[in-house]
């Protein structure tokens, strides 16, 4: 049955998408006064179909494209004298060139409408609620503390973390004034983002990072060697369940029940610790309740048990990383990069985004507490997406466990409304946006900076067509305004058998008033043939292999 429904999905999304595409051929040849004889949705043999008028409509087999059958569009066709003066290739240049724009124009225009319906009416989205302050961000060197919730950046009001984000865009490495909610009064914070590129083979962006997220830092433990929680038992990333009885979900509650206690009392401690476990060639991690029992130590936070926090203990490193083969193992400690005390592995990630491939010093403790400094540089690092995309970026490949912690407390969150013009006006500016990256990945095929294994085919479409009809119909609906503006723009390329050299002929018609010579058209048609048929090649060979 699940197969049935993803097949389904799939189909549904196809049939929209070629429906809207040959809609717009359809309508405006009919607009344009030339005879239509047949819609189809669909290739080969015809499941359905009825003819109304003078055109056949008709549903066939495979729904992997459609057409409209105009009266003559090809060249040598027989006509009635009638038929001949509505056929295609018989309308004026600019008319066929209409006639061929449509399509394309369908897919760009329809996913403003699909858009249109997402963002219309009530919908739930994560708050500016600050769930997390990273240690030694800019935010917490302005005051800012767990449970702020943010109402405006530098006067700009804003109601969601996506909101706030956005509003730093551009906005970095000098004073900017945050008002924020505390407890029910407005306070004000000024805060001096650092500056942080955010590169994919599509773009660049440069914002602002103030170091807050909306979801409530885990209550983890950092254990140094010789510490008193490691005399206790206690192991580095021990999540701590309870304290003498009473459940702490976040850091900020643990500290909370930590202040309570006096210096010298014994402190039960529920916490949750994950072991590896192997099987063969598997190795995954299992969960365990541990109970330890630890005096009271002097100190605030985690200093009460006798630990720190886990912001700069290695949780993981990526096999044939500079990580590793650097000697870098899980659990160890960094404590400098480029001689600066490092107060956080999220921190620290994004000065080494900034560095890129330039070498950098890295001093940590291993776990015997042995201290290694070593001068090291990023190298490409190949990861695979769950859709089995392999990709590559410039990393360390050691990363810390708050930047992977599947079950930390969830984030607040905020019902937004949109009325009819706010969702209109969001939509068109969120598809023009998308058109522009998506000319910069057909670009960037051809200069190589995006991979071709990237490209994909039906089987990734079924694929894609599946995990976001799991995840709800906003996801579908987003796939499907995706896909659309991505049928849209490769239709406009100028190749043969594509809309795009179509135009292109009637454009050169109607600038130089005669076509394009036959053989130059014959040529281009098999150069196009050719080029089609490699394409498929290769959607299927990377649908296949993945």
């Amino acid at each position: 049955m699940p197969s049935l429904q993803n097949l389904g999905f799939f189909i549904l999304l196809l049939g929209v998408l070629v429906t809207v595409h040959e809609l717009g051929h359809f309508l405006v040849a009919k607009a344009c006064g030339v005879k239509v004889l047949k819609f189809s949705i669909g290739f080969g043999p015809k499941l359905i179909g009825f003819i109304k008028g003078e055109t056949e409509y008709q549903i066939a087999i495979l729904p992997l494209g459609g057409y409209v059958k105009m009266a003559g569009d090809l060249p040598h066709e027989e006509l009635s004298p009638d038929e001949a003066k509505r056929g295609f290739l018989a309308q004026p240049p600019w008319k066929r060139g209409l006639i061929v724009l449509a399509g394309p124009a369908f897919n760009l225009i329809f996913p403003v409408l699909v858009y249109f319906f997402v963002f219309l009416g009530p919908h739930q989205a994560t708050s500016t609620l600050v769930g997390f302050v990273e240690p030694g961000s800019p935010a917490e060197l302005s005051g800012m503390r767990p449970g702020d919730r943010v109402l405006s950046v530098e006067g700009e009001s804003v109601r969601t973390f996506d909101d706030m984000r956005e509003t730093f865009v551009g906005r970095f490495e000098r004073p900017i004034p945050i008002v924020v909610d505390r407890g029910g009064q407005s306070v004000t914070l000024t805060v001096t983002p650092k500056k942080s590129t955010e590169t994919s083979p599509i773009d660049t962006v440069e914002r602002g990072l103030i170091g807050v997220a909306p979801v409530s830092k885990p209550p983890l433990v950092g254990v140094r060697a010789g510490s008193p929680a490691e005399a206790a038992g206690l192991r580095t990333f021990d999540r701590v369940l309870s304290v003498n009885g009473v459940h702490v979900p976040d850091e900020a509650r643990l500290y909370q029940e930590l202040g309570r206690h006096p210096e010298g009392e014994p402190l039960k401690l529920v916490v949750r610790r994950m072991s590896t476990v192997e099987a063969g060639v598997v190795t995954g991690q299992v969960p365990a309740l541990v109970e330890v029992t630890v005096p009271r130590q002097p100190g605030v936070g985690l200093a009460a048990v006798g630990a720190e926090a886990a912001d700069t203990y290695v949780a993981t490193v990526a096999p044939g990383s500079v990580a590793q083969k650097a000697g870098l193992a899980p659990g160890d400690l960094i404590v400098a990069f480029n001689g600066k005390p490092v107060q956080s592995l999220r921190m620290m990630e994004n000065e080494l985004t900034e560095l890129k491939d330039q070498p950098f010093t890295l001093t940590w403790r291993d776990a015997k507490g042995g201290e290694h400094t070593e001068k090291l540089a990023q190298a490409p690092l190949k990861s695979e997406d769950a859709m089995g995309q392999e990709t590559s970026r410039l990393a360390l490949g050691a990363r810390g466990w708050a930047l992977m912690d599947a079950d930390a407390p969830k984030v607040d969150e905020v019902t937004v409304h949109l009325g009819p013009a706010a969702a209109f006006k969001q939509a068109a500016v969120v598809v023009p946006k998308i058109v522009g990256q998506m000319v910069k990945v057909l670009a960037g095929l051809f200069t190589r900076d995006v991979p071709l294994s990237s490209v994909g085919g039906p089987i990734m479409m079924y694929q894609l067509a599946a995990k976001s009809a799991e995840q709800g119909l906003d996801s579908f609906l987003h796939l499907m305004a995706i896909i659309s503006i991505n049928l849209g723009v490769m239709n406009l390329l100028p190749i043969p058998v594509l809309d795009g050299f179509a135009l292109l002929s009637a454009a050169w018609e109607g600038i130089r008033r005669r076509p394009i010579p036959t053989r130059v058209r014959e040529a281009a048609n098999m150069v196009g043939l050719a080029l089609l048929f490699l394409l498929m090649l290769l959607v299927f060979t990377n649908d296949i292999t993945r």
